[in-house]
């Protein structure tokens, strides 16, 4: 059997400290994997003072697509931090446009599935909000007229990671309950190719550490929402 994934996220460092695990793993698998991110993270964390935080982001999330495998990736041009309703909807019509030429030229026994954050933004944040929501839109679309579009993964944090609401941000939801996760993907063995992959996101590299360190041994383990 033949798989592509298209993974889409709002911001270059969100496969690496979201579903990385599971990308790589599927690529060292035979997957295709596609990586979308809409912006280029210029809002993110500064440490080094860059003076176009865009550009440096962009070329980090070009080294960790590298790392995990990636046929392509692709910029969908929106600036960080001002997702929304219209967005969204712009943004699932470039989804569709670069997502058909890729299934048209692939075989008819292909699987195509995308893979995106928790429809709740994982975090809260409106941006993973709505890229998640127009990868949704996107798949939905392009499933209604091509069988070939199977599942969207949405990436989750289970409830015993998450237990109540977080306020120290934005208001970011709690944990899944174990009958809301409809896979787990045990990727573990991948442990030290998954740190280096977060640690391409230099200039984000406190939300590394602790992602690194919190995770620990479980770095490889994702849960997601199974959407078929």
């Amino acid at each position: 059997m033949n798989k592509i994934i298209f993974g889409i996220f709002a911001h270059p460092d969100d496969e690496a400290i979201g579903p990385a695990s599971t990308l790589l793993h599927e690529t060292h698998a035979g997957a295709q994997l596609h990586l979308i991110t809409l912006t280029r993270g210029e809002g993110g964390m500064n440490p080094d003072d860059e003076t176009d935080l865009g550009a440096v982001r962009q070329k980090e999330w070009e080294q960790s697509g590298s790392r995990l495998g990636a046929s392509s990736m692709h910029y969908l041009g929106y600036a960080d931090g001002h997702l929304d309703n219209v967005a969204m909807l712009e943004a699932a019509e470039k989804i569709m446009a670069l997502v058909r030429p890729i299934a048209k030229n692939a075989s008819e026994d292909t699987e195509i599935e995308f893979v995106a954050f928790d429809l709740n933004g994982l975090t809260g944040h409106i941006d993973h909000i709505v890229a998640s929501r127009a990868a949704c839109l996107a798949f939905y679309r392009l499933k209604a007229l091509d069988s070939r579009f199977k599942r969207v993964l949405l990436n989750c944090l289970p409830r015993e990671q998450a237990p109540t609401p977080n306020t120290d941000w934005v208001y970011m939801e709690q944990g899944r309950l174990q009958d809301e996760i409809g896979e787990i993907v045990d990727a573990r063995h991948l442990h030290d190719e998954l740190v280096d992959i977060v640690r391409t996101h230099r200039s984000q590299r406190s939300d590394g550490e602790t992602h690194i360190k919190n995770r620990g041994a479980d770095l490889g383990l994702n849960y997601f929402i199974v959407k078929e």
